[in-house]
């Protein structure tokens, strides 16, 4: 007799030897924030969906998996399950040489390691279905001396996270309960609904998938968390820390966390489950990656999802600082109140299988997580904002790379790790990288595309000549403004400062951009506008308007620099305050040590001469205040987690007090100028002085509240 065995039954016999397989930490993963760690395992109709249930119409059979030969370990780590090789070879495409990709990356991540002074590495390369590399560098725990593990090791992927929420969003647009083009707020609770704010577009979806919503970006105070009393749940930090709209959706990127945790929040609403347990069921778990959680290692509290299981906390990496005396460990960040922005944790091992389910069409271990269709928008732009600038394939990165290819991936950063993911199709290629050390931005930034380049794309020699003049490339010249900030308050001001972009034409026809302390050379590339990097493949575009360039797109498409005009040049606000500094001094000084003869004053002169000297003294007090904020905020750590600084409030509130008295200072200068008697009065220089200082004071608070200085509030 041949027995028989229905669909349903082979489903959810499947579910259920995955789930005895995946044991402790599978269940701690899909705990919901109602009942308690040592909950019973769910039922297998809980379990993850195939993807074929999510939409009624047809779709093509999933590809049979090739059996393939297991990986080569790397560093005698022991190496995880082998990843299918169900991904087709590239063609054309020579497989990378291991032991020379292992030579070339160990060169390269030793000396990183020992400029940056960076505490722990980890790394994983895939190609045509095969880790090619899998390694680990440095340590993880310093007191422990527990090495990097890249199997075990668990690192914050800080926003690399959001690919995992663009996976599920797409998979509910294609199983028809939600619409890329329909308003976010449709599948929203009211409470956290958006507020037109006096905008006449709603937000779409797809405006955040495309980072192009219209939200200023708040980070301090409320980004990160070191207290974990102080986590909130996802719905009330949506609800409590709404941003402002700035502008019309659809129009200018700029990247938004708050943006990336609302779609997050809709596809949990839509679904019925907790966003933590939606991501574990229909992604993580299917994709075997059992190693990887968006849950932090935190105590139990009823109102926030499960903790991470004490398995994965015990082999999470510390992040670190480097300081004088050497590396600094540092207390654990919690993002899990944006946590589809940002809250996952994972080992280069699981990342390593991440990226050969997306090089391999949604398909893994012959389980389909998302469909062919959604694969191909996470590989085709969504949106540019201009032909050749870099923009967004449904949620991931549109990267450009070495020898005119272009691939898709994310960056991600905390405080003090930093990761980079970086996927070419057309090499059958992804990258994964990510530091455990604050002072190791640039390694996980250049890697993927130094590895491209060395065994694909040789650069030439020489770079190649600027295809415009010195003359040409001055009409770029000038000082731009992210749109990536704060448009208000004291984190506008802020913003403001460390947001600008310096554009400065090269005697040889290339464009200088500096920003946060670094500068890179820029080629025209012979079309209008557009600028390749001298030393990468990154490319700038600028927008006209009229004769001279507007703004311009930055080359991995988070934000747009909008050009700034004179009044709000930061070399006019530094010359000010200088003077004003210099000023505020010789007033002070001056009523020190002026004689009894120069002395002589009308009783209005002498109560302007008081108000004077009070400005100066809160002008000084503030410029003091200041000073100690900025030395102060040389550590990220205390200007995120202090935020708002008492310093900064405190130079912010002599600053508007004295602005305050500036103004009445100059409504008393007619009456110091007419005086009184000839030997009772000012003389003509001290009047003079007393004007400039007036004036100088007063041009000092217009700008020091075009810049948002002056609101201590706020």
């Amino acid at each position: 007799m041949t027995s028989r065995v229905s669909p349903a039954a082979a489903l959810a016999a499947a579910f259920i030897a995955l789930w005895s397989a995946l044991g402790s930490e599978a269940r701690a993963q899909d705990a919901t924030p109602t009942s308690p760690p040592a909950s019973d395992a769910p039922a297998a109709e809980q379990g993850p969906r195939p993807y074929s249930s999510l939409r009624p119409r047809r779709v093509r059979p999933t590809p049979r998996p090739a059996v393939s030969p297991k990986p080569a370990a790397a560093a005698a780590t022991p190496q995880a399950p082998s990843v299918p090789a169900a991904q087709p070879v590239a063609v054309g495409v020579a497989p990378l040489p291991r032991p020379e990709l292992e030579a070339f990356v160990d060169g390269v991540v030793q000396r990183a390691m020992t400029r940056d002074h960076i505490a722990g590495v980890t790394i994983s390369v895939v190609q045509n279905g095969q880790v090619v590399l899998k390694k680990g560098y440095g340590f993880a725990n310093l007191g422990q001396r527990r090495p990097v593990d890249p199997d075990k090791t668990l690192f914050r992927i800080a926003s690399i996270s959001k690919t995992f929420t663009w996976i599920a969003l797409m998979n509910e647009i294609e199983s028809g309960h939600m619409r890329l083009d329909g308003p976010v707020n449709l599948y929203l609770p009211e409470p956290l609904q958006l507020k037109d704010q006096g905008k006449k577009t709603q937000v779409r979806l797809r405006d955040l998938m495309t980072h192009t919503g219209g939200f200023e970006d708040r980070a301090m105070g409320q980004l990160f968390e070191r207290d974990p009393n102080r986590i909130r749940p996802l719905a009330d930090y949506l609800r409590q820390e709404r941003p402002r709209r700035v502008r019309e959706p659809g129009l200018l990127p700029s990247y938004s966390n708050y943006g990336v945790a609302l779609a997050g929040a809709a596809v949990a609403n839509v679904t019925g489950k907790p966003f933590e347990q939606l991501i574990s069921e229909e992604i993580i778990l299917p994709a075997g990656m059992r190693h990887t959680t968006f849950r932090e290692a935190r105590p139990w509290r009823d109102n926030l999802p499960a903790p991470m299981s004490e398995d994965l906390a015990a082999e999470l990496s510390d992040g670190f600082s480097w300081t004088s005396l050497g590396w600094k460990v540092q207390p654990r960040e919690f993002i899990g109140q944006v946590a589809p922005a940002g809250s996952a944790s994972s080992t280069a091992g699981d990342m390593a299988r991440y990226m050969t389910l997306l090089l391999n069409g949604g398909v893994i271990d012959g389980k389909t997580v998302f469909s062919p269709k959604t694969a191909q928008a996470f590989r085709t732009p969504m949106y540019r904002p201009a032909p050749e600038a870099a923009g967004w394939n449904a949620g991931f990165q549109d990267i450009p790379l070495p020898g005119g290819r272009r691939g898709f991936g994310h960056a991600g950063a905390t405080l003090f790790f930093h990761s980079n993911m970086v996927i070419a199709p057309d090499l059958g290629l992804g990258v994964f990288i990510s530091v455990n050390t604050d002072s190791g931005a640039n390694l996980p930034a250049t890697l993927p595309a130094t590895i491209i380049e060395h065994f694909y794309a040789k650069p030439p020699a020489v770079p190649p000549a600027s295809a415009m003049t010195y003359e040409q490339a001055k009409l770029y010249e000038g000082d731009y403004l992210t749109t990536r900030r704060a448009y208000g308050g004291l984190e506008g001001f802020i913003n403001r400062v460390i947001g600008r972009a310096s554009v400065r034409a090269t005697p040889d026809g290339r464009l200088s951009i500096s920003e946060g302390g670094s500068a890179a050379l820029f080629n025209a590339a012979g079309r209008p506008g557009v600028f390749k990097a001298v030393d990468g493949p990154l490319i700038i575009v600028f927008d006209a308007n009229g004769d001279r360039p507007s703004r311009f797109y930055a080359a991995r498409g988070f934000a747009t620099y909008e050009r700034i005009s004179p009044m709000r040049s930061a070399n006019l606000l530094v010359a000010t305050v200088v003077l004003a500094g210099l000023a505020s001094l010789a007033t002070v000084l001056g009523t020190i040590v002026r004689n009894r003869r120069e002395a002589r004053q009308t009783p209005v002169q002498a109560r302007a001469s008081q108000m004077q000297t009070a400005q100066a003294v809160l002008w000084l007090i503030s410029a003091v205040c200041m000073g100690v904020f900025a030395i102060r905020s040389s550590d990220q750590t205390a200007a995120f987690f202090g935020w708002p600084s008492g310093w900064l409030l405190s130079a912010s509130a002599c600053a508007l007090v004295a602005a305050l008295m500036s103004v009445l200072t100059l409504g008393a200068l007619p009456m110091v100028w007419r005086g009184g008697r000839r030997v009772d009065s000012w003389t003509a220089g001290r009047k003079v002085a007393f004007t400039f200082t007036a004036l100088l004071f007063v041009f000092l608070s217009v700008l020091l509240g075009l810049w948002g200085y002056l609101l201590p509030w706020s």
